[in-house]
């Protein structure tokens, strides 16, 4: 149970095995604690305790860490669930985190986000697809030269 002054909110877990300084990007960014227990990952805001986030593991499919200089920083990760989307968090000690939920993940669950290198390639390389997709209305408005 996570009580504060806003009132008391029950929790996932029965063993918290960490809690680490975060901020969850649902929305604009906002301030709290990360606890990752045996059942599932939670997120509580400081300010308002009503703004939470209870993730059980059963529902989690994979989570996406942005990993630059070669693995020394991790500015973000991103928890995907099987029917709710994408939940984006960064932590005070993100690899602390990430290794948590190793524990109750399969590694191969745990995945690298795409470089921008990457997805600018993947871009270009699927822009004749996109192109072949968009309506045909659009694609003569785009065919048009003005002059």
């Amino acid at each position: 149970m996570v009580e504060s002054a806003f009132g008391k909110i029950e929790s996932l877990n029965t063993k918290v095995e960490l809690v680490e300084r975060g901020t969850s990007y649902l929305g604009l960014g906002d301030y709290g604690k990360i606890m990752i227990g045996d059942k599932g990952f939670e997120f509580y805001s400081d300010r308002n305790i009503k703004n939470y986030i209870q993730l059980p593991w059963q529902e989690v499919e994979v989570v996406i860490a942005s990993i630059m200089f070669g693995g020394k920083w991790i500015p973000r990760f991103a928890i995907r669930t099987r029917k709710n989307g994408t939940y984006s968090f960064a932590a005070h000690d993100p690899k602390a985190v990430l290794r948590a939920c190793r524990e109750h993940i399969p590694a191969e669950h745990i995945v690298r986000s795409l470089s921008f290198n990457q997805v600018l390639k993947q871009a270009v390389k699927n822009f004749p697809q996109t192109m072949r997709t968009l309506p045909s209305r659009l694609r003569s408005r785009l065919g048009r030269r003005k002059g």
